[in-house]
């Protein structure tokens, strides 16, 4: 075990590997669990590590054998069971930090920028010290955002346990390079009240993105939390499908009044998809994937297929229409697929390259009948056409994935897992 006394700071976790006693990886620390207390040091009892398939556990500081900033090194014994946070429980990164505290000799307020944890002798964890940066008044009487930084006892400050949580910017910092399904599952883990807060630190561009991982019961969360401008703002940059599946989860009061606050363009391709069944091609498809007239050049093709906000499956093919190109276009011409595009003399046009016999679909058409053509022809997207072989959007895999998977497998559990593994379940965490 790590000698008595060593200190770690809990944002360096953060990301830090697990391994077994092999020097197996296990999985990576997401969090600290903590044990607030009216009287004493807070207690850690335990770290969140994530495994292999996003999966979020809970690993018992009684079966750390060695814990630094460089590895964690566990008896092996993991119990896979989702974690999930206890009435009792605060999680030292996604709730501790950005905590405003009272310094208790009377020179103000701080904000938590970290918390180190130490080995007693008796075994236990202990919270001993706080990274703080002190509350400085500028000019006008306010609060400066920056200040002093210092290191204090946990001693020294009062209302930890019932401090107002601030902003989210040092949660946001540590977990700044995890993909928009990874920060989806960070949000879903945190109480309502911290979620809200780090869902309305993003930007819209992220926030977009994460709500789009999330289950929809985080969604309506979020989104009805957030002030009626900054949620149509949010939608206005999400996909449209998506954008529609959400509202629909809506009162009807509330669906109007945002669509009444988003952009016209944006409004108007999420009413229309509002107008299907969820479990048709209309209801399923997007209005915009990549569309481009005949003479467009492949180069110009290769340019729009390369757009970041493209899943690979809307990126696997370019739908070649007449004017106008947005959805409902004009007469349907064709595809190209990417592997067609990287073939082909750049200048020529696509016109010249075109699949006109890829099967379509029409918008009443139901989910079977998408996931029999998408399977037997081993295509990842599917144009949607109307009577007149206008092009009203493409449906693609992965959302014909997200209607076939049982609605609660964003939360990563595994049934025959969780059997097989319940009985070796903590008994306590204290």
């Amino acid at each position: 075990m790590s000698s008595v006394g060593t200190r770690i700071f809990a944002a360096r976790l953060a990301g830090t590997a697990v391994f077994d006693p092999l020097g197996d990886q296990v999985g990576r620390v997401r969090d600290v669990v903590v044990l607030l207390r009216a009287k004493g040091a807070p207690r850690a009892v335990g770290l969140v590590v994530e495994v292999p398939g996003r999966r979020r556990v809970f690993l018992p500081l009684t079966r750390v054998t060695s814990i630094d900033a460089g590895q964690v090194i566990s008896t092996g014994l993991v119990n896979m069971r989702r974690f999930e946070q206890r009435a009792s429980e605060t999680l030292a990164l996604g709730e501790l930090l950005d905590r405003r505290v009272e310094l208790s000799d009377g020179s103000g307020e701080a904000t938590v920028v970290d918390l180190a944890i130490e080995q007693q002798r008796t075994r236990d964890w202990l919270v001993t010290k706080l990274f703080v940066r002190r509350q400085v008044p500028g000019k006008s009487g306010l609060m400066r955002r920056r200040g002093e930084t210092l290191t204090v006892d946990v001693g020294e400050v009062r209302t930890l346990a019932g401090g107002a949580a601030q902003g989210a910017e040092l949660l946001l910092a540590s977990y700044e390079d995890l993909k928009p399904a990874d920060l989806a599952d960070v949000l879903h883990d945190l109480g309502s009240v911290r979620q809200l807060e780090v869902a309305r630190a993003l930007n819209n561009e992220r926030l977009a993105d994460v709500l789009e991982e999330l289950p929809e019961d985080d969604q309506v969360a979020i989104l009805s939390g957030l002030d009626v401008d900054r949620a149509a703002d949010v939608l206005d940059v999400m996909q449209p499908d998506d954008a529609a599946d959400l509202i629909g989860e809506l009162s009807d009061e509330k669906a109007a009044e945002l669509l009444e606050r988003m952009e016209p363009e944006e409004a108007r391709d999420v009413r229309r998809l509002l107008a299907y069944q969820d479990d048709t091609a209309g209801g399923l498809m997007t209005t915009e994937p990549v569309v481009l007239g005949p003479e467009a050049t492949i180069a110009a093709a290769l340019a729009h297929v390369r757009r970041q906000d493209l899943t690979p499956a809307l990126a696997s093919m370019v739908f070649v229409v007449r004017p106008p190109l947005e959805t409902p276009s004009g007469r349907f011409l064709g595809v190209v697929h990417i592997q067609r595009l990287l073939r082909e003399a750049p200048h020529d046009a696509l016109g010249g390259v075109l699949d006109n016999e890829i099967e379509s679909l029409t918008a009443d058409a139901p989910l079977s009948q998408i996931t029999r053509l998408l399977a037997t022809y081993n295509l990842l997207a599917l144009p949607v056409l109307d009577e007149e072989r206008r092009l009203l959007g493409a449906v693609s895999v992965d959302d014909v994935l997200d209607h076939l998977l049982p609605e609660d497998w964003r939360e990563g559990d595994d049934e025959d897992t969780d059997r097989a593994m319940t009985a070796q379940r903590e008994a306590g965490r204290g």
